[in-house]
């Protein structure tokens, strides 16, 4: 079945910013992780609630180029100023995904006044010694699929299988493209920030952290970090999930709706 989306555009700081938004109701935000090969179809299961707000980062997915990105303050400054563009009616939910948690955490961190609750769903930027992410650098194209999704399939569906070289050559030049700005964003300290715990400190809305308990990209032992640094936190851990716990396993999206309506 093919989610239908509407596709928003505005200019943010000269950057063309693409938001895929779907369903009605309170508004959430949601920032994705350091790629956007899954896409946002997953927004389907939370859109009987909530309108879901899906815009692509600078220099990744549907957006424009933006070359001036030097690091994850860049990217929190430019959904600042989106949220001044959206101009929404109430304050929006926020979900971060990924790094895109990490992202959800600086920018609450700095603005919780300008939303509601916030959710982490497996996030990046913790960087805790005890519990390592895996390096993406050292696994093998091949293997990817295998680190994003305990049921391999899952994942599998995202990826070029050599039936369509168009998609293939497509899939190829997206990821590349991305991986450019992501070099960028890591550069200063790599995926994450060394005073992370000091913006979940300041996080003091209600917050939900989200992590399957068979990720192999970013370990489930750092979820109890996460929760124990927010002020208000509460923890779901989802059994025999990987790091694309929404995809692979999609009643996530129904917990996640609860909390925020609740």
């Amino acid at each position: 079945m093919t989610v239908q989306f509407e596709t928003l555009e505005y200019d943010v700081g000269g950057v063309k910013t693409v938001v895929k938004a779907i369903g009605k109701g309170k508004p959430v935000l949601f920032l994705h992780g350091a790629s956007t090969l899954e896409g946002f179809d997953f927004a389907a299961g939370l859109a009987d609630r909530f309108r879901v707000l899906c815009p692509s980062h600078p220099g990744f997915g549907f957006s424009g180029a933006a070359p001036h990105v030097a690091g994850m303050s860049d990217m929190v400054l430019h959904y600042l100023n989106l949220l001044d563009a959206l101009d929404l009616p109430e304050k929006p939910h926020l979900i971060g995904f990924s790094m895109g948690g990490w992202m959800a955490t600086e920018l609450a961190g700095l603005a919780r006044e300008r939303f509601d609750k916030v959710v982490l769903v497996a996030p990046a930027g913790l960087n805790d010694p005890a519990h390592p992410a895996t390096d993406l650098g050292a696994v093998a194209p091949q293997e990817l699929p295998a680190f994003l999704a305990h049921d391999v399939s899952v994942a599998l569906r995202y990826f070029p299988d050599g039936s369509d070289p168009a998609f293939a050559e497509a899939f190829g030049a997206d990821r590349a493209r991305e991986g450019e700005t992501l070099g960028r964003l890591l550069a200063p300290f790599g995926m994450g920030h060394p005073n992370l715990r000091r913006f979940l400190a300041r996080i003091t809305n209600p917050a939900l952290v989200v992590w399957g308990t068979r990720d192999r990209l970013l370990p489930a032992g750092q979820a109890p970090l996460f929760v124990e640094a927010l002020p208000d936190a509460r923890l779901i851990l989802v059994e025999d999930a990987g790091h694309f716990v929404m995809q692979e396993k999609p009643e996530t999206l129904s917990k996640i709706g609860d909390f925020l309506a609740g």
